[in-house]
């Protein structure tokens, strides 16, 4: 029964997680740094749609095993694969500036 309730609690607290905060695990999981990750997803969460958002996502899959911090180059060369131009430009500006600075 214990079991059950950490179980639902956890699947509860994953339900709750705010765009923001799947942006940022998506980047991470996709091999950004943890600070520019968490820096990223600041930045882009409010001028992506939900669905340029979901398209992220997919980033995570394209995950090479052996390397794990990407570059701001390899992460937009990523991007640029979704040949969308708004995701890219919101992406190359957020990662310029948290490259140069990932706590502003």
């Amino acid at each position: 029964m214990r079991r059950l309730m950490i179980l639902a609690s956890a699947l509860t607290l994953t339900a709750c997680a705010t765009p923001e905060q799947r942006l940022q695990t998506g980047l991470y999981d996709a091999g950004v740094s943890k600070p520019i990750s968490i820096c990223m997803a600041s930045k882009m969460v409010h001028q992506l749609s939900l669905t340029e958002l979901q398209r992220l996502s997919s980033l995570a899959s394209l995950k090479d095993s052996h390397i794990r911090d990407l570059t701001v180059g390899e992460l937009f060369y990523k991007v640029r694969a979704l040949n969308d131009g708004h995701i890219l430009s919101v992406a190359t500006t957020a990662g310029l500036s948290c490259a140069i600075d990932p706590t502003r």
